[in-house]
């Protein structure tokens, strides 16, 4: 995980401070590039703590197509409640707990203009995996223009694409809003995690995760955690364990999916803006 480490500090060397919605502040660059070879270890970052099991539980939510923060909860996350409770999002959740139309909706049932059909993009692309694997079109998006406005926080990951070549897939994601410190180790995580899974559901080995990265920043009051995480020497990569038995990516559970050898410096907090 050097190159993540090597962003923080090329974020604070060389990022420029900024306002931003939140109203904390942060120091950003833009435009930059992480790639992470699944043959070198699966990438969680070891100069902390990475939250796997609220990784597993936030991708099994996205992945089931809900909206409903209180089955986020039944798997023992909670990093959605600041935004389902946020004061600009109360009056526009349907029911407790409503998010709106965000990543996993999206993913499952994007609306047509056209059609009364949902479009499930997720099953799409596994499907054509399957049957043309070299097909250029396996594109998965979450950023629909038409219902930002019924979304309790616009997707910062926004689309993510497939590639395969040999028989090894990779998947490229581009995200537009990045928190460096506190959810860019926990976005390559999950996604990387999502390459392993639909690779083994489509008989292919997982390859390289690709982070593109757009507005790149570490927010004003996370400067003094930064500056500790740097001063950590990384432990080696661990491994991760998926169920073999599992044939569909919509019947991962929790219990099918682990960490092995996993070795981390201890936990850092800091607040996350909402």
């Amino acid at each position: 995980m050097k190159q993540y480490l090597d962003l923080l500090k090329k974020i604070m060397d060389e990022g420029t401070d900024r306002p931003d919605r939140t109203g904390v502040g942060s120091r950003a660059i833009f435009g930059q590039t992480m790639r992470f070879k699944m043959s070198d270890g699966f990438p969680a970052v070891t100069t902390k703590k990475l939250a796997f099991e609220v990784v597993k539980a936030e991708l099994l939510w996205f992945l089931s197509g809900s909206s409903d923060n209180k089955e986020l909860q039944k798997l023992g996350c909670h990093i959605w409640d600041g935004n389902a409770n946020a004061d600009y999002w109360k009056s526009k959740a349907k029911f407790e707990g409503d998010l709106g139309r965000v990543y996993g909706v999206q993913w499952r049932s994007w609306k047509s203009p056209y059609t009364d059909v949902p479009i499930d993009q997720l099953t799409n692309v596994i499907n054509q995996l399957k049957k043309n694997p070299n097909d250029r079109r396996m594109i998965i998006s979450a950023w629909n223009p038409a219902e930002l406005d019924m979304m309790a926080l616009p997707p910062c990951h926004l689309l993510f694409h497939f590639f395969c070549v040999d028989k090894k897939l990779s998947l490229l994601m581009y995200q537009r809003s990045c928190d460096t410190f506190l959810g860019v180790p926990f976005n390559i995580a999950s996604y990387s995690l999502l390459l392993h899974m639909v690779a083994q559901v489509t008989g292919l080995e997982a390859h390289e995760f690709v982070h593109v990265l757009g507005d790149t920043h570490i927010y004003l009051n996370h400067f003094e955690q930064v500056k500790e995480q740097l001063k950590r020497e990384p432990y080696p990569l661990p491994k991760l364990w998926l169920n073999p038995e599992i044939k569909n990516v919509l019947d991962f559970k929790m219990e099918d999916i682990k960490l092995i050898d996993y070795k981390y410096h201890p936990t850092i907090k800091a607040p996350m803006a909402v």
